[in-house]
């Protein structure tokens, strides 16, 4: 007797974690949420039906002024693409402000009207779930990546699916990036 319950206890647990694992493996993007710099929730799920470049940013980088590129972006694609700037402080230090001041920097210096989220963690322990979502293969189906630095680049289609990633290097007015919202 005590070894059919055992079994079954062994049984449930293995049904318990198989179903956990399948969950994390059928993660949606539409399924997060987080803030913007001004404290409103983002859900990603009102993004269904339109193109994502999400990017992580810092205010004292040398690819910082790809703010301006950004901009340019959002002003000439903004019905093919929503812009998300992602502020980070985990690459040199390089974006030291509190949201009040980031959004200061931006508007005053880049004249940023796209989207700006709450300051987090790209890698990580503290990893947002965004990124880890962005980073894992088996959360977005198609490769795991790591952010080396500021400004690198993800690219999200209309059905929530990860469709591009470009390193900091590659400029946001670029023919790859461009290629891939006019598709």
């Amino acid at each position: 007797m005590k070894a059919t319950m055992r079994n079954i206890y062994i049984l449930v647990v293995l049904i318990l974690i198989s179903s956990l694992s399948l969950k994390a493996q059928n993660m949606n993007i539409y399924d997060i949420k987080m803030e913007s710099l001004s404290g409103d929730t983002i859900d990603f799920a009102d993004f269904k039906g339109k193109k994502l470049l999400i990017v992580n940013v810092a205010s004292k980088c040398g690819f910082t002024p790809q703010y301006a590129g950004l901009q340019e972006l959002h002003e000439e694609y903004g019905e093919d693409v929503t812009i998300l700037g992602v502020p980070c402080n985990q690459f040199g230090g390089q974006e030291p402000g509190s949201h009040e001041e980031i959004a200061e920097f931006c508007q005053k210096n880049y004249g940023v009207s796209f989207l700006i989220t709450e300051k987090v963690d790209v890698k990580g322990k503290e990893q947002h779930p965004l990124y880890t979502w962005l980073t894992n293969k088996e959360q977005n189906g198609v490769e795991d990546s790591s952010v080396k630095w500021n400004f690198h680049k993800y690219i999200i289609d209309e059905e929530g699916n990860l469709i591009g990633e470009f390193g900091s290097r590659t400029e946001p007015m670029s023919e790859e990036i461009i290629n891939l919202i006019k598709k």
